[in-house]
């Protein structure tokens, strides 16, 4: 029995061989070109050719026309080459390409027409190609796509449309393109996410969006994307905004958002994500990571915030994230890693902190005695304080120098005194909170209601550490509260200020450049004193005034009639006689609504 297998397989393989030398016979070879009989290759890459070279072989699968000078691809231009699977028209000066050029290649999986010349796709240029996988049309010239433009490419699962220069995206470019997976949209003039062309795509499960000039993603920008997983946005340096559903409805475990402008990790846009496991940042002006805004993405495992701004990351920023192993913050201005950022350090596997100013004290000695369990990836982070051991890397430290470097001594006031004022309304007021530790220790102020006071407004903390309450009013009043922290503890203080307000019947008040000032006036005797600052013009000053004003009156208009007359004369013969009604005022006639008219009639002489 396992003679006659043998035999067969035997019988096989001479078959099979046979097979292989009579196509390798029926493989012909184009001038210029170098053919490869056993794979049935023809490669005529750079050589100069002006146009598709006759005399290619019928059974050829891959063919291989980049670098060369072909201009235009004519209608049915591969029409024979039923078998071939791979074509590469990259790097010509193709400008034109005539509809149903490529009709006939019914096996053709991938095609290449990257770095050429072409503005403008027609309608049918792809007909016929129900059967490719792969398309690039990259670094081309590219101004819009029309509808129905991949119709026919029912079968298409990676299109790579970057670096041209589209503007338009029409709504129904994409139908056809049911089994499209990856999509690269690169280097465009595009001013929005063409949405509605994207909604055709359901099965897309990557998008690469690199180098646009959209300055906000809009709400629902990727509806009906419900397969995408991973979605990339890069080298955006217009992007400031992300608005809080622009993310709406993915289903992503991968966003890429880096070379943008953004100044916070956008926590209102990630929040839906809950699928999500790797959250790239980098490259973006971020200052903090703040606490508790990242709970929701419960299945996060990486976070890359590379070459930011990072000042800090709060206590809690990575709590309820049980999943967190990566996280890469290097290139950024962190002093500090608190043990207290993460959920549990025990389940952290790579950190990355190499160049930061790290300041090496009791706050980074859980990274020290993790040292040897923790990846650095090949990056080790390094001390920039204190000074006797900058720019030494952390697995350098021996055991007996942790307790002596990676130390902290805990916040204290130091000015005790006690600190109570009793001022009346519109006083400016300090308080004094100076603190001294290691690490230098940070001092909030809580108000009398219990609310932590800013560095902005009338009642504000100052950056020495100082309260100041500015032009103290009665609801000021109460004990303010001063917390000195750092790593190694805090301390505290209270102060009491009481603020005595001012009957308002009798002050007056007026304002400084130093501070409100209030004045009282002195009870006055007599009615005329009364009357006096009641009515602050005596009668004589009315009539005054009021005369002048009726002179003025009386002035304008018979300039009025002046300039008539002067124009009247060059104009021929107008009349010369006018009437004018002048009601005076109630408080002058004394009448009220009923009060006559009074009329005063005026001749041009």
């Amino acid at each position: 029995m396992l003679m006659e297998q043998c035999g067969m397989w035997g019988g096989w393989t001479v078959l099979l061989l046979w097979s292989l030398n009579l196509s390798a016979a029926d493989f012909t070879c184009p001038q210029k070109c170098v053919c490869y009989p056993d794979t049935l290759e023809v490669n005529c890459s750079s050589k100069q050719l002006t146009g598709v070279p006759d005399g290619l072989p019928n059974n050829v699968k891959r063919l291989d026309l980049s670098g060369n000078q072909l201009k235009t691809i004519a209608r049915r231009q591969f029409s024979g080459l039923s078998k071939l699977e791979d074509l590469n028209l990259s790097e010509n000066i193709i400008s034109m390409i005539e509809v149903e050029a490529f009709q006939g290649l019914k096996n053709l999986r991938y095609l290449r027409i990257k770095n050429n010349r072409l503005k403008i796709l027609p309608v049918g240029v792809f007909s016929g190609l129900t059967n490719l996988r792969r398309l690039d049309i990259s670094e081309n010239e590219i101004l819009v796509f029309l509808d129905f433009t991949f119709r026919d490419m029912v079968n298409l699962q990676q299109l790579d449309a970057g670096e041209n220069d589209l503007v338009f995206i029409s709504q129904r470019a994409f139908v056809g393109l049911q089994a499209l997976k990856e999509l690269n949209v690169d280097r465009s003039n595009l001013t929005s996410i063409p949405t509605e062309a994207l909604s055709q795509l359901q099965c897309l499960t990557k998008l690469r969006l690199r180098k646009l000039t959209i300055g906000v993603l809009p709400n629902n920008a990727f509806r009906g994307l419900n397969q995408l997983r991973t979605l990339q946005i890069l080298h955006w340096p217009s992007l400031e905004t992300l608005n809080s559903n622009s993310l709406v409805g993915l289903n992503l475990t991968t966003l890429t958002l880096t070379n943008c402008n953004l100044s916070a990790v956008p926590y209102a846009s990630l929040r839906h994500l809950v699928y999500l496991q790797y959250l790239d940042l980098s490259y973006n002006p971020i200052i903090s990571i703040q606490s508790n805004l990242l709970g929701e993405l419960v299945r996060l495992q990486e976070l890359h915030l590379v070459g930011g701004n990072l000042l800090r990351i709060e206590p809690g920023a990575f709590r309820g994230l049980v999943h967190f192993r990566l996280l890469n913050v290097s290139s950024n201005r962190l002093s500090t890693l608190e043990e207290s950022v993460f959920h549990s350090v025990g389940i952290l596997q790579t950190l990355r902190l190499d160049r930061n100013p790290l300041t090496c004290d009791c706050r980074l000695l859980w990274v020290v005695r993790r040292r040897r369990r923790l990846d650095f990836d090949g990056r080790q982070p390094t001390c920039s304080v204190p000074n006797q051991v900058y720019r030494k890397a952390i697995r350098d430290f021996s055991e007996a120098e942790l307790p002596v470097i990676f130390v902290c001594r805990q916040a204290q006031i130091l000015n005790r005194q006690l600190q109570d004022a009793s001022v009346v309304e519109g006083t400016n007021v300090q308080f004094e909170c100076k603190a001294d530790g290691y690490p230098s220790p940070s001092v909030t102020w809580l108000s009398a209601q219990q609310t932590v006071l800013s560095s902005v407004g009338r009642i504000r903390a100052l950056a020495n550490g100082s309260l100041e309450v500015r032009y103290a009013q009665v609801q000021d009043s109460g004990t303010y509260l001063c917390t000195a922290a750092n790593a190694a503890g805090n301390d505290s203080i209270t102060v009491s200020l009481q603020v005595e307000g001012l009957p308002q019947n009798r002050t007056a008040s007026y304002f400084s450049d130093v501070r409100w000032t209030e004045t009282s006036l002195p009870p006055s005797t007599n009615s005329s004193a009364r009357a006096s600052s009641r009515y602050p013009f005596d009668a004589k000053t009315l009539i005054i005034a009021t005369t002048m004003g009726f002179l003025s009156f009386l002035s304008s208009v018979a300039i009025c009639f002046v300039f008539m007359f002067f124009w009247s004369q060059s104009k021929g013969q107008i009349k010369h006689t006018a009437t004018i009604d002048f009601v005076p005022r109630s408080s002058m006639a004394g009448g009220g609504d009923g009060g006559d008219t009074g009329r005063f009639t005026m001749k041009l002489i």
